[in-house]
């Protein structure tokens, strides 16, 4: 879409200009960011090279507000071979000899989702700002906890996803927020695949669909109505066992099939489904899905996001005064999946406060939570988390 056609899209929704979520600040009682020297950049040190890692660093790397000084696995061969591969000058097989090296501004936290909340309670005792990808720990209380010591340490604390960073979630949550769909009864998500066959912690205990795969659209629908006050969800197991290249033949112990219904303070309900038993032709990297994964119906329109949250494009619209549906914004920007971190090192840079905040995050993860609680008592659970809403 070239601008002119852009603005003229723009007019038609009667919307004067859709800002970059990355650029909104946020009110927070958190500690307030420190404003680095200009022209400083913040000293990442990443910590799990797997898969993850090959996303993000070539990203980090290019970002004018980020270095990367360190990289950590407790696979050693794997951080050298990480550290070589990225001309990162040094490298440790674990977090304690990470922490006494090379001195560090940010703890980048993608290693198994098992352990992310162990570490992050080692970084922030050691005084590191730390992103994590999803989730942020493995309870809500244990989250909870990382916060409330990061707050009394001085520092600050963020986690995946980003989904909230891209126009196209901007642009709806402004139709949203304008009123353009009337009133919102209803929205819907889905994200699934055949399932991650690279390492077995996707299916152990604490793993999961729904923090790999579902915490995307939770984060989205909840960023687009609010927080939720309680939720009811049906989960299981539909693969028994799984082939995987860490560890052979395992037993599935978390949830690869899940549904989960949540009632948004505002009134909305909504839905989303996840899974690691769904045939997609776009498979896990989600090339070439035009599909909707995000749908809003309201009085007088319904929304629907094109792709992926977390790789969107574009979003298509009816209203009643312009049945006809038409598509917006069919360019990600500069939008990827993996840029928090790199956003996060701007802002530690500038001071400036990101969309993305920790509270949004834990609100996410008490959801999951509370959606393997119902399946277990067959009951609603209500929520106690919140976050500051509207987001844009």
């Amino acid at each position: 879409m070239n601008r002119k056609n852009f603005l003229n899209n723009m007019g038609v929704l009667g919307a004067t200009a859709i800002i970059s979520p990355s650029l909104l600040a946020a009110e927070s009682k958190e500690p307030a960011l420190k404003n680095f020297a200009s022209g400083k950049k913040i000293r990442v040190g990443l910590i799990g090279c797997g898969s993850v890692s090959n996303v993000y660093l070539p990203h980090l790397l290019k970002s004018p507000y980020a270095e990367v000084v360190s990289l950590c696995d407790i696979k050693a061969e794997k951080a050298e071979k990480a550290a070589k591969k990225y001309q990162v000058a040094n490298w440790y097989p674990n977090i304690e000899q990470m922490l006494k090296g090379v001195s560090f501004d940010l703890l980048i936290n993608t290693t198994d989702m098992q352990e992310h909340g162990r570490l992050n309670r080692i970084a922030i005792l050691a005084g590191k700002n730390v992103w994590c990808e999803k989730p942020l720990a493995n309870t809500y209380e244990d989250g909870r906890e990382l916060l409330d010591l990061a707050k009394r340490k001085g520092i600050r604390l963020w986690g995946a996803p980003a989904v909230v960073n891209s126009p196209q979630f901007a642009f709806m949550a402004k139709q949203i927020n304008e009123g353009k769909l009337g009133r919102i009864a209803a929205a819907h998500g889905h994200y699934g695949h055949e399932g991650p066959n690279w390492s077995a912690f996707f299916y152990e205990k604490n793993g999961g669909s729904l923090p790999d795969l579902g915490v995307y659209n939770i984060a989205t629908l909840t960023g687009l109505f609010g927080p939720a006050k309680s939720v009811v969800a049906m989960t299981n197991v539909i693969t028994p066992t799984r082939t995987t290249g860490n560890k052979g033949e395992v037993k599935v112990e978390a949830e690869d099939n899940a549904q989960v219904l949540f009632d948004h303070h505002n009134g909305v309900l909504s839905h989303i489904q996840s899974g690691f038993n769904y045939f997609d032709p776009y498979g896990h990297a989600g090339t070439g899905q035009e599909r909707p994964t995000i749908t809003v119906y309201g009085s007088k329109a319904n929304m629907h996001m094109i792709g992926y949250d977390w790789k969107p494009l574009g979003v298509d619209m009816a209203t009643i005064d312009n049945p006809k549906t038409q598509r917006y914004l069919t360019e990600p920007g500069t939008y990827v999946w993996q840029e928090g971190a790199s956003v996060i090192c701007e802002c530690l840079a500038t001071g400036k406060e990101p969309l993305i905040n920790v509270e949004h995050s834990l609100h996410v993860l008490e959801i999951i939570e509370a959606s393997r609680k119902s399946q277990e008592t067959g009951k609603r659970i209500s929520l106690k988390s919140t976050f500051k809403w509207p987001m844009v």
